[in-house]
């Protein structure tokens, strides 16, 4: 029902067009952005089989989803192992 008046909306005014664009494009950038969140190293939804993931990743592994000035691939690991 939303969408159809949406559509119906477009027709008589073309220039809503773009906005309904870039108001979709903006909420599928964000439920994506959120998803790999939720998938990343520091986040625990099972306790039981792993509690502490974060201790189980390489020290190479790129945390930031951007790095410009870090060279993940010289990186030593400089704590113990748990």
């Amino acid at each position: 029902m939303i969408f159809r008046t949406a559509v119906e909306h477009a027709k008589k005014h073309p220039g809503l067009i773009p906005q309904f664009f870039f108001i979709c494009l903006g909420m599928g950038s964000a439920s994506m952005y959120l998803i790999r969140l939720a998938k990343g190293p520091h986040v625990t939804w099972n306790k039981t089989n792993n509690p502490e993931p974060w201790n189980k990743l390489d020290p190479t592994y790129q945390y930031k989803f951007v790095a410009i000035t870090t060279d993940y691939k010289n990186l030593k690991k400089d704590g113990p192992e748990f």
